[in-house]
């Protein structure tokens, strides 16, 4: 059977940055189901599957043991019956460490994965069920959290969804994060029941889902940023958040916004004793400040952020490489804001802008409106060439317009034939060669030059 899964909800870094509340304080079990099955030996990248998630798994135990209030178990499965041509052992699922504190289980589990020999099937299902018949022990203050991690879809008659809903309904909070390793999206509607998708193609993209994972896992405050339109919908998206401690000014975290599958923006969590300054890397980028988040709930954050799109288009040449940029600037303020290229579409925030396109001459617009949802569309004409052949001697290029001589730029000495793109317009080069000693020998040329068109000067 092709397996091409892997489910998660484990979690890897900032796990010593979570903190309960001191005073009656809920206690975290996370029962980890661990797939031992033939599969995992396939090779991913730099290593078998078994060695990368065993790996991340044994670093998930070692943050997990430096918190207080969590307790640990695992369960594994396919690892106890090797499977054979046309067999399977749809009942090989086992509880191998009980619960206890993550300190006294942290060991005991690190030794069990390093010793696990994948050879089986997977009994998806019936691992989650008997998880949540056999594995929690009674507890009034405790919230209970199954982490599945396999390679693979079900692969005897069980029914994960029917399972997840009949322990969700005994009390067991089930949070599997469904990471897909060369997943096809359609197998996503078969798991949307159990957990959230989360697609992870490489090894480092894994390890990027496992670190927002671990907040998810286990703290229970949320959070929701509403990156809203002009129109106050949360459909802005696509965009990095940073984090920063308010009163540290420190990186806390980094995510990239993203709609979840509902067409929602996702859900992450933070550690809800601090206060956060937020950094939303738009065009310019937006500031928020002093974000207190309310322990335990479901926090929105909203940020007004409508955006338009920037098009800079040459007329007649569609090349992205055609080396002109553009500096764009918030209307009458002097700092470069960004440097976007010709031929190339930008998304900024609503406003007016001021723009400097680096042609020969320059082209100044002022005003600029980006308008919410809506595509600017800026063109310029398609430059000329001038190409100068000279002896060594000064030489400048004049650009002539209403009525003035405006200097452009001076051409080099050089022994070879010197080009220089410029718009269409109309043109002066003056030169004296070094051997002369009198104004006198100033040389004129007045040309004109249209698009594509390229004007050879010999001096």
């Amino acid at each position: 059977m092709s397996k091409v899964l892997i489910f998660l909800s484990i979690a890897f870094f900032a796990l010593s940055n979570v903190v309960k509340a001191q005073d009656d304080a809920e206690k975290i079990r996370i029962l980890f189901i661990f797939d031992g099955s033939n599969s995992m030996n396939a090779q991913w990248q730099s290593s078998s599957k078994i060695k990368v998630a065993r790996e991340l798994m044994l670093q998930t135990i070692d943050s997990l043991q430096k918190i207080d209030n969590i307790e640990l178990a695992l369960r594994m499965y396919g690892h106890q019956t090797r499977i054979m041509p046309g067999q399977q052992d749809c009942s090989d699922t086992k509880l191998e460490v009980p619960f206890a504190s993550s300190k006294t289980n942290g060991l005991k589990i690190k030794d069990k994965l390093r010793s696990l020999d994948c050879k089986g099937t997977t009994p998806i299902a019936l691992s989650l069920e008997q998880a949540g018949n056999m594995d929690f022990p009674p507890c009034d203050n405790c919230r209970n959290v199954i982490i599945l991690i396999t390679d693979g879809i079900e692969a005897c008659d069980g029914d994960p969804c029917a399972v997840a809903r009949a322990l969700n309904k005994q009390g067991i909070k089930l949070k599997p994060f469904i990471i897909g390793v060369g997943l096809d999206t359609s197998y996503l509607g078969q798991f949307k029941c159990v957990g959230e998708f989360l697609s992870a193609d490489t090894e480092d993209s894994f390890k990027s889902v496992l670190s927002y994972v671990v907040s998810q896992a286990v703290n229970n405050t949320t959070v929701q940023v509403n990156l809203k339109d002009i129109k106050s919908r949360p459909l802005e998206t696509d965009v990095t958040m940073s984090f920063y401690i308010q009163n540290k000014n420190k990186l806390e975290a980094t995510y990239m916004h993203t709609m979840n599958i509902n067409r929602v923006p996702d859900t992450i969590a933070l550690n809800p004793l601090h206060k956060y300054k937020l950094v939303v890397h738009t065009t310019p980028e937006i500031i928020v400040e002093n974000i207190a988040l309310k322990p335990g709930t479901h926090n929105i954050i909203e940020v007004d952020a409508a955006q338009g799109f920037l098009d800079l288009r040459i007329q007649s040449n569609p090349d992205p490489s055609n080396g002109i940029q553009c500096i764009v600037r918030k209307k009458g303020e002097m700092q470069t804001l960004n440097i976007q290229q010709m031929n190339s579409n930008h998304k900024y925030l609503i406003g007016k802008y001021d723009l400097e396109i680096l042609t020969l001459p320059r082209t100044y617009m002022y005003n600029v409106n980006i308008k919410p949802g809506l595509n600017t569309k800026i063109v310029i004409p398609k430059s000329g060439y001038i190409t100068i052949k000279k002896r060594n001697g000064p030489c400048q290029i004049l650009h002539l317009t209403e009525g003035e001589e405006r200097w452009l730029c001076n051409v080099p000495d050089n022994y070879q034939a010197t080009t220089i793109k410029v718009l269409p317009g109309k043109y002066k080069v003056t030169y004296r060669s070094d051997n002369s000693i009198s104004t006198a020998n100033t040389i004129e040329r007045v040309f004109t030059i249209t698009p594509n068109h390229e004007e050879l000067i010999n001096l």
